[in-house]
């Protein structure tokens, strides 16, 4: 005679029923437990959209990944490079995914503290800027360090540390209007201006390109209150 194969589902069942805990008791206990961490989830949501900047949380540093501390310095280099900012997450306009709030509640729990004073890396898109791809989640531990908690979204375009190359400072935005004018200046057919094709001329016709060139430039930056990268990466307003 073959014995009847376990079915464990049944016998959690029967575990239960035979459990000293009525239905309606372990249904209060559950909705307890999961009101108690809506309202953890909620607290911290809000400590995250109303961040003032607070300079440190309590961590104990044992308790921290070395590899998760970045000092002020490093993320200046980095927003300055890829053209991001570095602003209070009371500006951030995007959604905190779940698993960021998660990863706090357990930090939290793990550290013996309510964190707040956290800040977001993100490119100016993605903030609520005032007027005058991935965002990183960080705490300030204090002494110019923070500590990254989480990353979402997608990754940066690869090309996007070239492309805002001529935005780290004025020098090289006029490399690059040089470059331009000169590539410009050699798409000019031969002959277009005057009979010779004398080095003076070709040089002549390079310095006007370059002036038309820094003038459009000029005009968008002034019209649109465009400004280069070391000036806005920790600047809340929108035309900086």
């Amino acid at each position: 005679m073959l014995l009847p194969k376990t079915n464990i589902e049944k016998k959690l069942s029967k575990a239960k029923l035979s459990s000293a805990i009525s239905e309606k008791d372990r249904l209060k206990e559950v909705y307890t437990i999961l009101s108690n961490l809506d309202k953890e989830l909620e607290r911290i949501s809000e400590n995250i959209t109303t961040s003032n900047g607070t300079p440190s949380n309590n961590f104990n540093i044992d308790l921290l990944e070395s590899s998760r501390i970045y000092h002020l310095d490093d993320i200046k280099k980095i927003c300055i490079d890829y053209r991001l900012r570095f602003l209070d997450s009371k500006y951030f306009k995007g959604d905190i995914p779940a698993e960021a709030l998660s990863k706090i509640k357990t930090l939290e729990k793990e550290h013996d503290l309510k964190m707040k004073g956290f800040k977001i890396i993100a490119p100016s898109k993605l903030f609520k800027l005032e007027d005058k791809d991935d965002p990183l989640l960080f705490a300030p531990i204090g002494n110019g360090y923070h500590y990254l908690i989480h990353q979402w979204g997608n990754d940066l375009h690869p090309l996007r540390k070239m492309l805002m190359w001529p935005f780290k400072g004025m020098v090289n935005l006029c490399a690059l209007i040089l470059l331009l004018s000169f590539l410009v200046t050699l798409l000019i057919p031969d002959g277009l201006f005057s009979k010779s094709n004398s080095t003076t001329e070709f040089w002549i016709i390079n310095f006007f390109m370059f002036k038309c060139i820094a003038s459009v430039v000029i005009f968008y930056g002034f019209a649109l209150g465009k400004n280069f990268n070391p000036a806005i990466w920790n600047s809340k307003y929108f035309n900086s």
